[in-house]
């Protein structure tokens, strides 16, 4: 039996690290674990920049892979993503191009690109969010750079689809967050955001301001989660439409009660303050559907969705037993 290359780009971020942890801690038997004949590799930016053509398609060449999960970007928070947008839209463009032109250059069976609920347009019809929104309007101002850039990879899934007959497609996760986040606070997301202040408050006996008023609506997914899905979509999902990664409607919370989460599961002493400054906020509700993921994944899978309160405290209990050693990105070691 030929072994079977799986290449994840991006691989030692987040979502890679968390689809590492699952395919080997998921009990035998698991259709998450690592099958027989499978061989995984994690690529890291530090191994190729993916933005170089010429590097990319040797590397695809030499390594062969038979599958690859794209996972590779520039990623930044609110503030990133307004302040470098021209630097978000081309780093971004010539990664997802590098990417999937060698792919199809070194005849990869599947590539499954990930989105961001950012390619939605600012405004829609209605919510909740659904596949078939992605290209309706513009983006939200604050981030179009990342959000053009993103939502590119669907256009060209079809159309090497249709042009090469590629098995290319994409996933559209909501936040994700979890261990081995970036807590730097001028490039995370929310969450670690808000993990990385909290802590600070609590050793500097400082307030732990909060940026807004705590009223936009958000969607969460635990990257533990998400990485099972991304092995589901792998072995299971053969479209070129992207499928919407969350826990559903229902479960939107506000940033409000995130900060309050936060400061529950790190102990804080006292109360998030919430400071509004015009723009902050950025936009106030982006719920999505998953309707079309849950009538699609199979009960062989058994698949549930980790409760919020249970993984933001495996995520703080990760911060904190790696704060200071090096691991944390945006966590200075300790003297």
């Amino acid at each position: 039996m030929s072994k079977v290359k799986v290449l994840v780009t991006g691989g030692t971020g987040l979502v890679g690290v968390a689809i590492k942890y699952v395919l080997e801690n998921e009990p035998e038997g698991s259709p998450f674990k690592k099958r027989e004949g499978e061989e995984w590799r994690f690529l890291g930016s530090k191994d190729v920049d993916l933005r170089k053509a010429d590097d990319t398609l040797k590397f695809f060449q030499e390594y062969g892979p038979t599958y690859v999960i794209h996972l590779a970007a520039l990623v930044g928070g609110l503030f990133a993503n307004r302040e470098r947008k021209m630097t978000f839209l081309r780093d971004n463009m010539l990664i997802n191009d590098n990417v999937l032109h060698a792919s199809r250059l070194t005849k990869v069976q599947k590539v499954i690109s990930c989105l961001s609920t950012c390619v939605f347009p600012d405004q829609v019809p209605s919510y909740p969010l659904t596949e078939a929104m992605v290209h309706l309007g513009p983006p939200h101002d604050s981030n179009f750079g990342y959000a053009y850039a993103k939502r590119m990879v669907d256009v060209q899934n079809r159309a090497y689809k249709e042009e090469f007959g590629c098995n290319f497609t994409s996933a559209i996760p909501t936040n994700v967050f979890g261990p081995n986040d970036n807590f730097d606070l001028k490039n995370a997301h929310v969450i670690p955001a808000l993990i990385h202040k909290c802590h600070l408050a609590s050793v500097n006996g400082t307030p732990f301001n909060v940026m807004g008023d705590g009223t936009p609506l958000r969607q969460f997914i635990y990257s533990r989660d998400l990485a099972k899905l991304f092995i589901w979509q792998l072995r299971e999902y053969n479209d070129v439409e992207p499928i919407i990664f969350t826990s559903g409607i229902s479960k939107q919370i506000t940033i409000r009660k995130v900060a309050d989460s936060v400061a529950k599961a790190m102990k804080h002493n006292g109360k998030p303050i919430f400071e509004q400054k015009p723009g902050d906020n950025g936009q106030i509700s982006k719920g999505a559907s998953n309707a079309k993921l849950m009538s699609l994944i199979g009960p062989e899978y058994k698949f549930e969705f980790t409760p919020f309160d249970k993984a933001l405290e495996e995520t703080v209990e990760w911060f904190n037993a790696n704060y200071g050693t090096g691991a944390v990105r945006g966590g200075l070691p300790s003297n």
